[in-house]
């Protein structure tokens, strides 16, 4: 039986954000994959990696407590996730903070051949990260 694109989303932030088996990527991602935030373009499988890799060391126990579909319609899905985790190492120039916080990031995802191929996406992560400094 096929896996629907939410069962994708969900194996994808079990096995590859919280468990960061990176070695997942290739079967979840298209090589094409390209993701739109924060006004800019980040394109490619190792785009991913290296995210998830530096997401997962500044968060080690990161941990998806809520993901919620809130739309699907073909090939494309629109969802939100709440994460959490303890920031215990600089990411992308934010200091440590080792406190415990907790952000929403909402997304639309674009599936093609059953593989995630583009990302829309806005998080609350920089300005969690930077609360409280």
């Amino acid at each position: 039986m096929a896996q629907s694109h939410a069962d994708r989303l969900r194996f994808a932030n079990r096995e590859i954000a919280e468990q960061g088996k990176l070695d997942l990527v290739d079967q979840v991602f298209s090589p094409d994959y390209v993701l739109h935030a924060g006004g800019k373009l980040w394109t490619g499988t190792p785009f991913v990696r290296t995210f998830i890799r530096q997401l997962r060391t500044a968060i080690p126990d990161l941990r998806v407590v809520k993901l919620e579909i809130l739309l699907e319609k073909g090939r494309t899905v629109a969802w939100q996730r709440t994460l959490r985790g303890t920031h215990t190492a600089a990411l992308k120039g934010i200091p440590a903070s080792g406190r415990k916080v907790e952000w929403i990031d909402m997304l639309v995802t674009r599936f093609e051949g059953g593989k995630i191929a583009e990302e829309w996406a806005a998080s609350e992560l920089a300005a969690e990260l930077f609360a409280k400094q």
